[in-house]
């Protein structure tokens, strides 16, 4: 073989690999742009879902954009952080609760018996999302997480103005097994959450997730939701009363929360 040859096989080789890896990284920053916008709308979806808002075949950002007024608050006193102090952390577009949780400035430690939903940091702010009709505030979409059995499980609970009636209830990401996973998102199960209360008159977490069907002439059903199948699901009851704890002390006394609330 000829020296020419052995050159011009290198060279070959060598544009070959250089125009394929132009056309990888083109493709990965294309995908990356999409996939970013995908779960975008599957953010927004999921937010609607929550309100009852969404609507088939109809233009997701739109009805965002007509309905919703999201705020980040802070946890502690129920303030709407001004967008003065918004950051790369603490922001309406990439707010993202573990990474705030995590943030020694934003987030804090969960004391161990405090912690019944194993989440062990949580974060100072939360964003949290006014339905709004007639620019009018009707719903508070409130983001909740904890642990499930396998996984982190994340949602969404709408509750009406009265702060304590639930009108909305999801799931948005999860890593539970198909059968649990399967049962959480049954529609005709979380259609039972809806006008149940989550909390009582003084605040307290009260929703409650019990073994077998709920008695209708309990005093205790309107913060009941019949239990799943399966011994193993029992442990979603405290992971219901938990997730929800965080936004307790704010709605007390409700007209209090709403004047800081900025409705």
């Amino acid at each position: 073989m000829s020296n020419d040859s052995t050159k011009k096989t290198v060279i070959v080789t060598l544009g070959v690999c250089l125009v394929c890896s132009i056309l990888v990284s083109t493709a990965a920053v294309t995908l990356k742009y999409r996939q970013k916008e995908n779960q975008k709308l599957e953010r927004l979806k999921n937010i609607l879902i929550a309100g009852d808002l969404l609507q088939d075949d109809a233009d997701i950002e739109m009805i965002y954009h007509e309905n919703i007024k999201p705020e980040i608050i802070d946890l502690k006193t129920g303030v709407t952080l001004p967008e003065s102090d918004y950051n790369d952390i603490l922001n309406l577009e990439e707010f993202d609760i573990s990474t705030v949780a995590r943030n020694s400035r934003y987030g804090r430690i969960i004391p161990n018996d405090q912690d019944m939903a194993q989440i062990r940091r949580m974060p100072k702010y939360m964003i949290v999302y006014k339905v709004m009709e007639q620019e009018q505030f009707v719903k508070i979409i409130l983001p909740v997480y904890g642990n499930g059995l396998w996984d982190m499980m994340y949602g969404l609970v709408a509750l009406d103005r009265n702060l304590k009636t639930i009108k909305g209830f999801t799931f948005y990401e999860h890593g539970e097994t198909p059968g649990l996973g399967g049962e959480v998102d049954n529609p005709l199960w979380k259609q039972l959450w809806i006008d149940k209360e989550a909390y009582d008159v003084d605040g307290n977490v009260k929703i409650a997730v019990i073994k077998g069907r709920v008695d209708p002439a309990s005093s205790e059903a309107k913060h009941q939701v019949d239990g799943l199948p399966g011994e193993e699901l029992d442990s979603l009851e405290i992971y219901y009363q938990s997730v929800l704890q965080p936004f307790s002390g704010l709605f007390n006394p409700v007209d209090e929360f709403l004047s800081r609330f900025q409705v």
